[in-house]
């Protein structure tokens, strides 16, 4: 329970500060790839932060649930989705000791959700095999371990870093459908802003 306390008092430490810390417009990677998701989907947001690409997912009629562990985070998540006019689900909560319902969502989707250590990530990406349904959708971005050269976001810990050879490891047996290391300037809000280390994963879970 303390280690809950401390990650959350961590987060709504960063959220607390005014406006949208990523920004409200979702992340590009998502913009891209999103045409996989079919009209109505379920879809899982798992650390969705202020709500920006759960609020845009449910734009596109998707059946959206958004976790975070901050409440403060949740609260500007209700306000832009209240602004937007759509709904979503949204859930307060540690990803790390999350009980995953099996079969649940047809996509689930993870941008930049690199605090969890190895041993952490382990458990989070079974929890992503657990609930998603046969033949549904991981969209996965993250920052690659030259992300600490350019320092523009993300963790300080190489450790928590991805590759694209890591990532076809652990989704080993799923259809990779994208995956790509590359590098791109982002502009989210005033915490993901300069060049970039990002490796991109859409990969489909077997039927």
């Amino acid at each position: 329970m303390a280690e809950f306390d401390d990650a959350r008092a961590f987060w709504d430490a960063r959220f607390a500060a005014p406006g949208y810390v990523f920004g409200k417009t979702p992340n590009r990677f998502l913009e891209s790839q999103a045409h996989r998701i079919p009209a109505g989907a379920r879809v899982l947001d798992v650390a969705c932060g202020e709500g920006r690409n759960a609020v845009w997912l449910a734009g596109l009629t998707c059946d959206v649930t958004g976790l975070d562990i901050s409440p403060l985070a949740l609260d500007k998540a209700r306000r832009l989705s209240d602004e937007q006019g759509v709904a979503v689900e949204w859930k307060l909560g540690d990803l790390r000791e999350h009980v995953w319902t099996a079969n649940t969502f047809d996509a689930v989707v993870c941008i930049f959700i690199q605090f969890a250590s190895p041993t952490e990530r382990a458990r989070l990406f079974e929890g992503f095999r657990k609930t998603l349904k046969p033949g549904g959708l991981l969209l996965l971005q993250g920052y690659t371990p030259k992300q600490l050269e350019y320092r523009t976001g993300g963790p300080g810990d190489i450790e928590n870093l991805y590759t694209a050879a890591m990532l076809r490891e652990a989704f080993a047996g799923w259809e990779i459908l994208h995956l790509v290391e590359h590098e791109d300037t982002l502009s989210e809000g005033t915490k993901h802003v300069g060049r970039s280390a990002l490796v991109d994963l859409v990969a489909r879970k077997p039927d």
